[in-house]
């Protein structure tokens, strides 16, 4: 999902410079709700590619993957651009009509990837993914990069409980074990922003993550496990959400590129490469074998709230 957050500033740019450019979108089915977010997409062609690996025999994996390489030969592209540089991706992006542009041997993240391309640009890999991304772009489509990022979300209204606006999102939940923060920052954490009168919502994607957020919010003071949302639904509520504070996770991405203020604590990459970015206040903290403290994560809150108003007293 990370991939997909990091991308959508390089579709404003493209917007930016060609306003009258179709810009389609290939994407895994479970995150099309992502693009579907940004005005300037004009087509999402959804695939399944981790489903279909899954079931490699299956007759419907089958009939998914002939429809969706019909759907990618239905127009002639002026330019694809392949901005994840992966073997899997590269061979999505020549099964489409057109050219295909992508990072360089030295700067692709699967070098093999490289063969599937008619041009290519060597940008610095130790850039973080939005500038590789918006560089990409630029070689690819011959513009010349102007103005600052922009990631163009355009969330709809949230409706119940993701109407709520001044709550502070804590996503405690990720993909990894090494990227999680142990449950005792995450009580200590709670309780301070409680104290400040802050209400936490966590919000969870899998019934495992359900329940790992149950336990965490047990000896928390006020904070309160959501119903299950989709993409769209959490898009909205971090909008209006005072702060989110979370792992290097996709959502974490997600609420960032919203244009909340943000605090992203990471266990086991670098933040360098990967840390939040967004139009909103932002810190990304800790590293490989950096776990950050309760009291470094708190100082952050303080530097991305700064000049805000605190709640007003429940």
């Amino acid at each position: 999902m990370g991939d997909i957050v990091h991308a959508l500033p390089m579709v404003t740019d493209i917007a930016r410079a060609f306003p009258h450019a179709r810009i389609d979108w290939v994407v895994e089915d479970a995150f099309a709700e992502i693009p579907r977010l940004h005005p300037s997409i004009s087509r999402i062609i959804p695939i399944a590619l981790r489903r279909w690996r899954k079931k490699p025999l299956s007759r419907q994996s089958w009939r998914e993957l002939l429809a969706a390489r019909s759907s990618l030969r239905r127009v002639r592209y002026h330019t694809i651009i392949d901005c994840q540089g992966l073997l899997k991706s590269a061979l999505v992006a020549g099964s489409a009509r057109g050219p295909v542009s992508g990072f360089s041997r030295t700067s692709a993240r699967e070098p093999l990837a490289t063969f599937f391309y008619r041009r290519t640009a060597s940008i610095d890999r130790r850039l973080h993914a939005v500038d590789r991304n918006r560089r990409l772009a630029a070689f690819a489509l011959g513009y010349a990069l102007d103005g600052a990022e922009e990631f163009g979300l355009r969330p709809p209204p949230g409706e119940g409980v993701f109407a709520e606006s001044g709550a502070v999102l804590l996503l405690t939940n990720a993909s990894r074990a090494t990227k999680l923060w142990p449950d005792s920052h995450w009580t200590a954490l709670e309780r301070h922003l409680a104290d400040r009168g802050y209400r936490c919502l966590l919000p969870w994607g899998s019934e495992a993550e359900r329940q790992s957020c149950e336990r965490r919010a047990q000896p928390m003071v006020a904070a309160q496990v959501l119903p299950r949302a989709n993409l769209s639904q959490l898009a909205s509520l971090a909008a209006g959400a005072a702060l989110t504070i979370g792992l290097d996770t996709g959502l974490t991405h997600l609420a960032a590129a919203t244009g909340t203020p943000a605090v992203g604590i990471y266990c086991d990459y670098d933040p360098g490469l990967v840390g939040l970015r967004g139009s909103g206040r932002v810190a990304s903290l800790g590293g490989v074998g950096m776990t950050p403290s309760v009291a470094e994560v708190l100082a952050a809150v303080d530097r991305v709230l700064a000049n805000r108003p605190e709640p007003a007293p429940q």
